[in-house]
């Protein structure tokens, strides 16, 4: 199956019913000096921070509205010490917080799933690096991933890499810790890893996750109106200062 492009709004359609699957985020605490550092410059540390923190708030509201039967978020760091302090900590009130565990971005994704998995659902994973998506398409991804004909659901992102795993079993979980992550290759090489675990895999929609200016910029025409869009308003000037 060929990788789909665009936004994801053909990927759409059906009523929105509850899956049963838990959503799991994985996020970064939106600390300046650790966040979203592609963006600096022409971002300052602060601004790229209180950007991540944009994103990771409206992907919890997005989560909130997502017709699941659990969300949990996995969490590196402690956002009392980020931007939008407060803001942040009140939306984790709605969900389950876990604390990640791991020395590499790939081991802490590999014990995030089998951490979410203990609630003996389909786990269906994404970052903070989208925020244009959609209750819509989520449960959409969800559902997809309760098929009895599949095992994963893979979203590639438009770098190469990808924006959504979702698993049946966490198991294969584990052979992330063999790929080489934020490379050109991660996404292609993440399904190979499923296949090779014989992971019957349904790909979903590409999208485009928020790394450096240009990704910001188009993401922000995306999304609907909220704190993303509102940041990335307030710093354009700065954000299409950089050269392509």
């Amino acid at each position: 199956m060929a990788w789909h492009s665009g936004d994801g709004s053909g990927f759409l359609g059906g009523a929105m019913t509850v899956a049963d699957v838990t959503l799991l985020v994985t996020a970064k605490a939106p600390v300046a000096g650790s966040a979203k550092t592609r963006l600096v410059p022409p971002l300052s540390e602060d601004e790229a921070a209180e950007l991540a923190a944009a994103a990771l708030l409206d992907t919890l509201a997005v989560v909130r509205d997502t017709p699941v039967r659990r969300r949990v978020v996995a969490l590196r760091g402690d956002v009392r010490e980020g931007e939008l302090a407060d803001q942040v900590d009140a939306a984790l009130a709605d969900v389950e917080v876990i604390e990640q565990r791991g020395e590499t971005f790939a081991e802490r994704l590999a014990n995030a799933h089998a951490d979410a998995a203990r609630f003996g659902l389909p786990v269906l994973q994404v970052g903070m690096d989208t925020p244009q998506v959609t209750p819509e398409l989520l449960q959409r991804c969800a559902t997809t991933l309760t098929d009895p004909q599949v095992d994963a659901v893979l979203g590639p992102a438009a770098d190469g890499g990808w924006w959504a795993l979702g698993l049946c079993d966490a198991a294969p979980a584990r052979g992330l810790v063999d790929v080489p992550m934020s490379t050109t290759r991660t996404g292609a090489q993440t399904l190979a890893m499923l296949h090779e675990h014989q992971q019957r895999t349904r790909l979903l929609p590409q999208l485009v996750d928020v790394d450096y200016p240009a990704d910001a910029l188009y993401v922000a025409t995306l999304v609907r109106p909220g704190r993303f869009r509102s940041a990335v308003d307030a710093l354009a000037h700065r954000l299409s200062s950089v050269e392509p």
